[in-house]
Formats: structure tokens, sequence, C-alpha cells
């Protein structure tokens, strides 16, 4: 029985022994630098930044939708009458529901049967603010 326990203990510590046999000594060991280390922590944290970044524009690009998600609930429209306090007009089945949405309480304000949804109304200040500058860069042009 001794002579298989010291074979048993002999093949496990081979592993131990080829280690110790290329492992460099102290002396001749890379010194670590504290600004190297520093550099890749900080290398590392900023891929982990960019890669939460990338994710959460891939997210958004796609049009993944958060939790609670319905086909059954749709928000029509949305405005702010304050600061903190919005009216919503919510899709539910053939009809709209439009919500009074403040911090801690959602009333409703009244019930409508559906309707068409119309396209927001373009604003003039984009008209006007492209031929003002349109207007700029010919003058600037001819001078």
């Amino acid at each position: 029985m001794k002579p298989v326990l010291n074979a048993a203990w002999a093949l496990l510590s081979l592993p131990a022994a080829a280690f110790a046999a290329d492992a460099p000594d102290a002396a001749t060991a890379p010194a670590i630098s504290a600004a190297g280390s520093l550099l890749q922590v900080f290398i590392g944290l900023v891929a982990v930044l960019l890669l939460i970044a990338a994710t959460a524009w891939v997210a958004k690009r796609f049009g993944v939708n958060r939790g609670g998600a319905s086909s059954q609930l749709q928000v029509v429209s949305s405005a702010s009458v304050g600061t903190r306090e919005r009216v919503v007009v919510v899709e539910v089945g053939e009809s709209w529901l439009v919500l009074g949405v403040a911090p801690g309480s959602v009333n409703a304000l009244i019930t409508l049967p559906r309707g068409e949804a119309r396209p927001a109304a373009a604003p003039g200040l984009n008209a006007s603010f492209a031929a003002r500058l349109q207007h700029i860069l010919q003058q600037r042009r001819e001078k």
C-alpha cells in the first residue's frame, strides 16, 4: 500500500515541480508599474462604458421596446402642461383615453371614440430658418 501512495504522491507533485522549475527568480522578474496598471484599468473601464453606450444606441436604433409594451395599449400623443405634468392620449381598443399625468397620480379626463391621429404640423420656424440661412450663404458668396 505504501508504494502505491508514494507513486500517487509523486504523480500529483509533478506539476508543482515543473512550475517551480519554470518560475523566474524574484531578482529577474520584471517590475510591475503602478502607472501601467492604472492605465490598463482605465482602458478597461472606458471599453466597458463604450460597450454600454453602443448597446443602448443599438436598442434605441432598432426600437427595442421596454417591458410592458402591449398591442392593446398605445400612446397616441402627449403634451406637457407644466414642469412635471402632462396630458396623454392613450388608445385602448376602439377608444381614446385623455389622461392627466402628474407625479404620483394619473387621472382620466375624458373618453373619446377612436379617431385619426393627425401628423404634427411642422413649425414655420424651420422653414424660415432654412430660408434665412440660404440668404446669408448667398450674401457671403457674393462678397
